[in-house]
């Protein structure tokens, strides 16, 4: 499955909505980190196909990225069940980013759920 660019939180959102477990890069053109990932991500969505995985241009989604305070590029975000589960900057290898899909998948949605709502509850 290619990867799908987007632009908006409402995009973000229509994603999120529709998709399981979704996979985001925040990229931008200029930078040597992002583009050794790139191929990284592009090959972990041909493998996962029952997987969305989004990129954000940095550059030209700059009110998408503030939303997520991204600071530094690449980062990686992933939500399952709308819930964002993982995001963290820097590149990763292959062997990284199979692993942490595999921890995504393995992930108790019930007990995380119930984690995000006593949260919720104390703020």
């Amino acid at each position: 499955m290619a990867t799908k660019h987007i632009t908006t939180m409402e995009e973000l959102e229509a994603h999120l909505e529709s998709n399981d477990i979704v996979l985001i890069d925040f990229w931008a053109e200029w930078c040597r980190p992002c583009k050794a990932f790139g191929p990284v991500f592009e090959a972990s969505s041909d493998e996962n196909e029952d997987i969305t995985y989004l990129k954000v241009d940095t550059e030209n989604a700059r009110t998408l990225a503030g939303q997520f305070g991204i600071r530094s590029i690449p980062t990686l975000a992933i939500f399952r069940e709308k819930v964002l589960v993982f995001m963290q900057p820097g590149s990763l290898p292959a062997s990284a980013l199979v692993d942490l899909v595999g921890q995504v998948r393995g992930l108790d949605m019930v007990e995380v759920h119930k984690k995000v709502a006593e949260q919720q509850a104390e703020a």
